[in-house]
């Protein structure tokens, strides 16, 4: 039977830096806090009849364990990678095995108007979609895009 949002939860990773929110920088990542994001992602996939694995570290060998435990168990990944997302090979060949699971990247700030080493994102050539710059609201967009992607498993969705 295939994963559908009402069938397995969407996977949300969040990388290093990120259980700072609201409090790290808020003029560029704005004062929303982790757990306020928690809510808004959860409330967004209930709209479509789902649930949400929410989860948060500074350690790329966990987020690696982490992507394949979606692989096995979930619709699809949200997954703003933080730093991780100029960096990180490693969480790009995770992606990679995560054949036929939609993956969505999602940033709070515009990546591209700030630093240049900032423009680069190996996550992006694994990504379905790319959702930078819109604070918070990027996360539901992001949970919006993959239960888009992975489908519902009601009729007419």
């Amino acid at each position: 039977m295939p994963r559908t949002l009402a069938n397995a939860p969407i996977m949300i990773l969040n990388g290093p830096n990120l259980n700072l929110l609201g409090r790290r920088q808020p003029e560029i990542y704005g004062h929303d806090t982790l757990s306020d994001i928690e809510a808004l992602c959860a409330k967004a996939a209930a709209a479509h009849g789902g649930t949400v694995d929410f989860r948060q570290s500074n350690h790329e060998g966990e987020l690696v364990d982490w992507i394949h435990e979606a692989r096995l168990g979930h619709c699809g990944i949200v997954i703003n990678p933080a730093a991780y997302s100029h960096t990180s090979v490693a969480i790009l060949d995770a992606l990679n095995t995560c054949d036929g699971l939609p993956v969505v990247e999602v940033h709070l700030s515009n990546i591209h108007r700030r630093e240049e080493f900032r423009h680069h994102s190996y996550v992006s050539r694994r990504a379905d979609g790319v959702i930078a710059g819109c604070g918070a609201q990027g996360y539901a967009f992001g949970v919006e895009r993959v239960a888009a992607l992975a489908g519902t498993g009601r009729a007419g969705a």
